[in-house]
């Protein structure tokens, strides 16, 4: 395996992982491997939570292929079955600016819409869910399908409704299709406890254990210098004794001096007058 495959294959490694963790998944998608051997192809179920949509309800079912140079270039989508759907061709590829290579000289969709390196499978996933309930009708794959969406949309229902139904035969045993109201919440009341790592819980961990620091500094040390006071009232009255002696010894050696200085000067005047 080449360099390169390597880096893409750790790369979607990751993404998988994160993609299928109870706590990190996104609830509108279902993720596998087709093989556990081989992360460039991945069996997704897609979803649409919201209930007001008129593909609520549905499991649609798709593969996502990745290039062995991703993330430098776009993975493809695929439904298998195909879906009625305006960005959809009738072999079921999508057509999505965010899956497209940009610097098409033939295209008019911007570059800041089309595939990047720092494009996850997250971020198109989310696309893709959002391209389902909002068709791009200016370029569509399906035209029947964008010209019913567009003067038709009665009709164009009541086809979706019937995938809808018809997808439901596709939702794999035991799956439990989440809901708008339970999506996020459901899966993480009913995960164990032991199995959440310390990231989640640091701040609760913090919060019950008052006397630990997260810095390992104990607390209670700092209790014990707070219970050893000083007495600083005699060493107060210590300096002070000590600054009043200095004050007397300092008069008391300049005082003498200036006594004696009176007493000459009188004995030098009395000597004047007796002259």
């Amino acid at each position: 395996m080449s360099n390169r495959k390597n880096t893409a294959a750790s790369l979607l490694l990751r993404q998988y992982r994160e993609l299928t963790d109870a706590k990190k998944a996104i609830p509108s998608f279902h993720i596998e491997l087709d093989d556990d051997s081989n992360i460039f192809l991945w069996n997704i179920g897609v979803m649409v939570l919201n209930e007001d949509s008129i593909y609520h309800g549905g499991y649609f079912k798709a593969q996502m292929r990745f290039p062995e140079d991703f993330p430098f270039s776009p993975p493809t989508f695929r439904f298998t079955p195909a879906i009625y759907h305006p960005n959809v061709y009738r072999d079921g590829r999508l057509c999505i600016s965010i899956l497209h290579t940009s610097g098409d000289p033939t295209s008019e969709e911007p570059d800041s819409e089309t595939w990047s390196p720092v494009q996850t499978v997250e971020s198109v996933l989310i696309s893709i869910v959002s391209l389902l309930e909002d068709p791009n009708i200016s370029s569509p794959a399906n035209v029947d399908a964008a010209v019913d969406y567009r003067k038709n949309i009665e009709q164009y229902k009541q086809r979706v409704q019937l995938e809808v139904e018809r997808s439901k035969q596709d939702i794999p045993e035991g799956f439990v299709m989440p809901t708008s109201r339970t999506a996020y919440v459901a899966q993480r009341q009913a995960e164990p406890e032991e199995t959440r790592d310390l990231g989640d819980n640091f701040w609760y961990d913090s919060d019950d254990e008052d006397d630990a620091d997260i810095y390992g500094y104990d607390h209670n040390e700092e209790q014990e210098d707070n219970d050893i006071q000083f007495d600083d009232s005699e060493n107060e009255n210590d300096d002070d004794d000590d600054v009043s002696v200095d004050n007397d010894s300092v008069m008391d050696r300049k005082q003498p001096n200036k006594a004696e200085d009176e007493s000459d000067d009188l004995e030098d005047g009395e000597l004047k007058l007796e002259k």
